[in-house]
């Protein structure tokens, strides 16, 4: 217990400090210059991005907070960069070292992962921030702009792949009903953020559903 009061101590006040440092910078140029936008469309502006992105906060809170443990959840989210790096990161590990996944010692394994993945993670892009002005006739070549288009794809899809292949039993349900929300009854453009929690609901219960019909050996 000791052990987990220091993690939510030193937890809640990194992320408070991070919270505080988002606003920081726009807050003292506001100050600065005596420029503030009107209330109005200031209010517009945050009603949309929380449309689209607490839902999805909250589905990576429940989703990946059981997998990660206490400490590990701390940094991932004030590191981000969750789904295509941190997560991937941890969960290899967890399986490498050949721990029970939600033990203390997984939860020990997942912190070491993100920590070194975040440490990494900033080397590279302050190495890609130096070089990108000496690199930017090569990254704007013509050539390579449909390679650049399909960077998420290749990335998603290769993450995708990797547990899929895993227990492709699992992804039945999810993908069917991805192909017919966007196929047959397509939803409005922006609102794609709100299906992550249903999604991640609906995944939950019908492997449960395959699981109690014998379907699934382990989940």
């Amino acid at each position: 217990m000791a052990y987990e009061d220091r993690v939510h101590r030193l937890g809640r006040l990194t992320a408070g400090i991070a919270f505080a440092m988002l606003f920081l910078p726009p807050t003292l140029v506001s100050l600065y210059f005596g420029i503030f936008p009107p209330v109005n469309k200031l209010l517009i502006g945050i009603g949309t991005v929380c449309v689209i992105y607490i839902p999805i906060a909250v589905a990576e809170f429940l989703t990946y907070t059981p997998m990660l443990g206490s400490s590990a959840s701390y940094l991932v989210f004030v590191t981000g960069n969750l789904t295509n790096l941190k997560i991937p990161c941890a969960l290899t590990c967890i399986e490498n070292a050949k721990v029970k996944p939600q033990s203390d010692e997984a939860e020990v394994i997942a912190t070491i992962a993100v920590a070194i993945s975040s440490i990494v993670t900033t080397i590279i892009v302050f190495i890609g921030m130096i070089l990108l002005v000496p690199l930017q006739p090569l990254l704007e070549a013509e050539v390579l702009q449909p390679a650049f288009m399909q960077i998420l794809p290749a990335l998603f899809g290769a993450l995708a792949g990797y547990w899929i292949l895993k227990q492709w039993k699992l992804a039945v349900v999810p993908i069917i009903i991805v192909v017919l929300i966007f196929v047959i009854f397509p939803i409005p453009s922006g609102t794609e953020g709100a299906l992550i929690p249903v999604m991640g609901l609906l995944s939950v219960l019908s492997a449960k559903v395959m699981y109690k019909k014998g379907f699934l050996k382990e989940v």
